[in-house]
C-alpha cells in the first residue's frame, strides 16, 4: 500500500510539473519564437532583400557607361598646353 502511495505521488508530482511545461508549446508541439529570434529573423529578411535590391541595380548598370570614355580625375591638376599647374 505505501509503494502504490508512493508511486501516485510521485506520479502526480511529475504532471504537475510538466503541465506547464505543455502549456507553452504550441499545438504542433513547435516551439514558439522569442522576441529576439523574431527580430532577427527580420533583420535577416531585411539583409536579404536589401542585397538583392543591390545585385538588381548592379545588373542594370552594367554596360550603360561608353567603354571608350576615359575620366582623368587629375586633368583640372596637369598642364595641357606646357605651361605652369595649377596650384
Amino acid at each position: 500500500m505505501k509503494k502504490l502511495f508512493a508511486a501516485m505521488l510521485a506520479l502526480s508530482t511529475l504532471t504537475a510539473l510538466t503541465g506547464p511545461v505543455e502549456a507553452q508549446m504550441t499545438s504542433g508541439r513547435q516551439r514558439q519564437s522569442t522576441p529576439l529570434q523574431a527580430d532577427e529573423a527580420q533583420k535577416k529578411k531585411a539583409a536579404e532583400k536589401a542585397e538583392k535590391e543591390y545585385q538588381d541595380a548592379m545588373k542594370k548598370t552594367q554596360g550603360q557607361g561608353d567603354a571608350q570614355t576615359v575620366v582623368d580625375p587629375w586633368a583640372n591638376m596637369r598642364a595641357v598646353d606646357g605651361s605652369q599647374p595649377k596650384r
